[in-house]
């Protein structure tokens, strides 16, 4: 396959046609094209570009979620390609969930398109999720990232009490730590003992990947 077709690749996540950006993997792959040069070169560069646009209101939500559907449809072909070969699955198990108390999602959902649209795996918890499933969780995934979500007040402190459970379990420092939801600030985020907060889930991503060291060279 020609590079020229394999840019087609990129621009199918760029705008969010999971239709094409399946086919193209298909077709590369078949003409055996390393599964790596497709992530890495094509599919994570056009998420990359999705996020910056994003951040400069170029793109929204739909744009945002049509992307990272594009590149889960995609990376549902290579995956289990690199695992039959013999190779590890080395993806980060990322674990998300709306705190005990809070039923909103929305924000939560999207921040975990973007995270699997980012080469993460994601295991969603739901909502009104107990500091004991979270820990559960990250116990049986070997997940290096939590991330949980709040919309109301009320529900906030949710967050402290399952960052203090996971100290209690001992198994706080194996894990990065992020926050977010519409009350929720750097502020609250520092006072409870968070790794982080964004207000957005793009921007969340790359905090995400930068605290976790991925993609730094």
């Amino acid at each position: 396959m020609k590079v020229e077709n394999l840019e087609k690749l990129h621009d199918a996540v760029l705008k969010g046609d999971p239709t094409s950006a399946v086919s193209i993997t298909e077709n590369a792959l078949a003409d055996k094209i390393d599964p790596h040069i497709l992530i890495n070169d094509y599919m994570i560069r056009a998420m990359d570009e999705v996020g910056a646009r994003f951040e400069r209101f170029e793109y929204f939500i739909p744009q945002l979620l049509m992307s990272a559907k594009a590149m889960k449809g995609a990376m549902a072909l290579i995956r289990p390609l690199l695992i039959s070969e013999g190779e590890e699955d080395t993806s980060i198990y990322a674990i998300t969930g709306t705190v005990k108390g809070d039923v909103h999602d929305i924000g939560k959902n999207l921040l975990g398109a973007l995270l699997e649209g980012g080469g993460f795996r994601v295991v969603d918890l739901g909502t009104n999720v107990s500091p004991e499933q979270f820990i559960e969780a990250v116990k049986t995934h070997k997940a290096k990232l939590v991330c949980m979500s709040a919309l109301l007040t009320t529900t906030m402190p949710g967050m402290k009490t399952t960052i203090d459970a996971f100290k209690d379990a001992g198994i706080r420092d194996e894990v990065i730590m992020l926050v977010g939801g519409a009350p929720v600030t750097h502020h609250f985020a520092k006072d409870i003992g968070a790794d982080g907060y964004k207000d957005n889930a793009s921007a969340g991503v790359v905090l995400a990947k930068e605290l976790l060291g991925i993609g730094q060279k």
